[in-house]
């Protein structure tokens, strides 16, 4: 594919079809499409960033109108969680693929050592970048891994935070994987992502299953949206106040609009 191909094809991401869910305007596209549309951008070194939304990002930005806005500049939000996935289809009867963080990064990795295209990793802590970077040199030993750092935990300073984004930058990566869990990932995506050339995507915790720290889910609980359940059973004190929250205000704010949607009284 040409250069000038590529380019009129970034142009079309900005129209994108798109429907609301509660407070996010999801990107309706199949997993194939996207795969090839941000690699597409990735070789143009054009700046965007994807959101994966799931259902805490979803109430999260109900309930914070500020962070709706930074998640829907976005140039892809994709259903990560199989709710929106079901609310798509209530809503409008769209049938919609799921489109994770889990199984983007490792295609994405793999396509990026086929391609040339080079990536950083920014989050999560130094041991887990240090054994991702063994995990890639093992499974894909031509990827070209540029950089990769783990910020403290501790707001970064406005300088701090310059010298993070001059580095990707002279790093050279087209791919930027983040993995500061949400809401955090998203802002600095929304904050940072004009002045990087290249396509930043807010992965959450899926390094670490990447690396075999935690394990996936069976296939069928996937299917049938219980993957949360099969994360609670794995982090119980970290994710059993999130997912209780977040599940209920889900269900209250998916009935109102349904109850909303044309033809129902």
């Amino acid at each position: 594919m040409t250069a000038n191909q590529d380019e009129r094809l970034h142009k079309s991401a900005s129209v994108l079809l798109r429907e609301s869910v509660i407070s996010l305007n999801l990107t309706l596209q199949t997993y194939d499409a996207f795969i090839q549309d941000v690699l597409r951008v990735a070789r143009l070194r054009k700046s965007a960033y994807c959101c994966f939304a799931n259902v805490h990002m979803l109430v999260e930005a109900r309930h914070d109108r500020t962070f709706a806005q930074q998640v829907n500049k976005a140039t892809w939000i994709t259903p990560d969680g199989v709710p929106l996935r079901w609310a798509l289809r209530a809503f409008y009867g769209i049938k919609q693929e799921r489109i994770t963080g889990l199984d983007v990064l490792p295609t994405l990795l793999a396509e990026a050592a086929r391609q040339q295209l080079p990536v950083y990793f920014y989050g999560s802590s130094s041991d887990v970048l240090t054994r991702c970077a063994a995990f890639c040199a093992n499974h894909h030993p031509t990827l070209r891994i540029v950089g990769h750092y783990a910020p403290p935990f501790r707001p970064l300073h406005p300088d701090e935070e310059q010298r993070v984004v001059d580095e990707i930058t002279a790093s050279g990566a087209a791919l930027v994987f983040v993995s500061l869990g949400c809401p955090k990932q998203e802002k600095w995506m929304a904050a940072m992502s004009a002045q990087i050339p290249a396509v930043l995507l807010g992965i959450g915790g899926a390094l670490p299953v990447l690396i075999g720290d935690f394990r996936r889910a069976p296939h069928w609980m996937q299917q049938w949206g219980l993957e949360w359940l099969f994360r609670l059973g794995q982090e119980p004190h970290r994710l059993v106040k999130r997912y209780v929250v977040t599940n209920l205000w889900f269900i209250y704010y998916f009935l109102r609009q349904l109850a909303r949607q044309p033809g129902r009284s």
